[in-house]
């Protein structure tokens, strides 16, 4: 009898040993071939935490690792799920493959390289999974149109929202995964949590998988867990001011690009996201090892500017950094900025403020975007919003923290030959 590709099974379980997980189980043969094909290999090459290596020296883990992290909890969700009559045991293929795929579409440095060339991850993971790739060829196999599926699931917009809830929420496989993977490569304590105490206690319904009241505090831990790594690990300032320099290494590039200034080593791999003209092929030829490569060629460039930089980045040379209030301090960034130029250093490269801004848990319900609450299902069998229950989570929700810093080369400044503009910049730096 011939089975279906999308039922057909492996031989025997393959698996996969992982630090956080202890082992990553595949039985299914499109799951198996999915994680073969170049578009997600390409993932071994693209840092899951940017620039936190420099912070955090153990923090080299990829996206591919957390990639197969969310599957892995997927898959043991499900197993939960299954005998609840609200779960659709025929959405399980589409869970797995959608979880192991979310993260397709990062590029280097993920987050700051969106945020350089006007980028999405998940646009772009939907231009993977639709295009002309390995990773289409493998999903229409399982049936004509199932790559669409998943593409709507990443995208938020399949009709089950329960699926969707399962990969992307405020209690979801991706926040699980990346928080405990990101404190075992950090060696930080913050993002542990009881996530076998929340599996047991999730619940299906209609719309999104909700949590047994008897689970809260597991999930207290998980919120609290979330806001640590975001403020100890995530916003670091020392890996904020490595970003900072990364942005401007691109954004030089780009200035002597569209200059016509002429390189010792041209950027071919980024020409068309400077002229705004990304195409899929483009895209996945260019992962971090190809952009180490340019910026270690940088540092030899003729222009002064660029070859510092990428010195700074690759030999973390990183700027420092004071608190900074931009709205008591305009007029000191103004006057910064001057005293910058006078001293022969250009402020829009080494002159930048940078702020950070997050919330724990947000209360509100957004259908647009698919933001929903978490409810917990007391005794009754009725739902109650989470922060209603807990003090902790209510304490926690209401205010969005701010945080903005100034970054500047200490060591350039303390090299300004001119005393009186040195002094005056050290003064309002408030860094002697």
């Amino acid at each position: 009898m011939m089975t279906n590709y999308g039922e057909k099974q492996l031989d025997e379980i393959k698996v996969f040993k992982d630090p956080v997980h202890r082992y990553i189980s595949v039985k299914d043969q499109v799951i198996w071939d999915l994680i073969a094909t170049p578009e997600f290999q390409r993932l071994r090459r693209i840092k899951q935490l940017g620039t936190t290596y420099l912070t955090f020296h153990g923090a080299e883990h990829s996206r591919f690792n957390h990639s197969l992290g969310v599957y892995e909890i997927v898959r043991n969700i499900i197993d939960t799920l299954e005998d609840y009559p609200e779960w659709n045991k025929d959405e399980r293929l589409l869970c797995l493959c959608a979880a192991l795929l979310h993260d397709l579409g990062h590029g280097p440095f993920s987050h700051s390289f969106e945020k350089i060339f006007d980028l999405d991850h998940e646009a772009l993971t939907m231009m993977i999974i639709l295009g002309d790739t390995e990773v289409n060829r493998v999903l229409e196999r399982v049936e004509p149109g199932f790559a669409e599926k998943v593409s709507q699931v990443i995208a938020k917009t399949y009709p089950d929202t329960l699926v969707i809830s399962l990969i992307s929420s405020q209690i979801d496989a991706d926040r699980m995964d990346y928080l405990q993977r990101d404190a075992y490569y950090t060696g930080v304590s913050y993002g542990h949590f009881d996530m076998e105490r929340i599996l047991r206690v999730m619940r299906p319904t209609e719309e999104q998988v909700v949590i047994k009241s008897t689970g809260m505090h597991a999930v207290e831990d998980y919120i609290m867990s979330r806001y640590q790594m975001y403020w100890q690990v995530y916003f670091h300032p020392v890996t904020r001011s490595a970003e900072v320099i990364l942005t401007n290494i691109l954004h030089r590039v780009k200035y002597l690009y569209d200059h016509d200034y002429q390189f010792k080593l041209e950027p071919t791999h980024f020409i068309s996201f400077f002229e705004r003209n990304v195409v899929l092929e483009d895209y996945l030829k260019l992962d971090e090892s190809v952009v180490y490569y340019y910026f270690q060629l940088w540092q030899d460039e003729y222009d002064p500017i660029l070859r510092d930089l990428c010195a700074r980045f690759m030999n973390r040379n990183l700027f420092k950094y004071i608190e900074w209030s931009s709205e008591k301090r305009d007029h000191d960034l103004e006057k910064l900025k001057d005293l910058f130029q006078q001293a022969g250093i250009d402020p829009n490269y080494y002159l930048a403020i940078d702020s950070s801004s997050d919330l724990p848990y947000d209360v509100y319900e957004s259908v647009e975007e698919m933001r929903m609450p978490i409810y917990l299902q007391i005794p009754d069998g009725s739902l109650r919003e989470l922060s209603k229950y807990s003090d902790v989570v209510e304490a926690i929700s209401r205010k969005k923290r701010m945080d903005h810093k100034l970054y500047f080369p200490l060591d350039s400044v303390n090299h300004i030959e001119d005393n009186k503009i040195r002094n005056e910049i050290l003064n309002i730096l408030s860094y002697k």
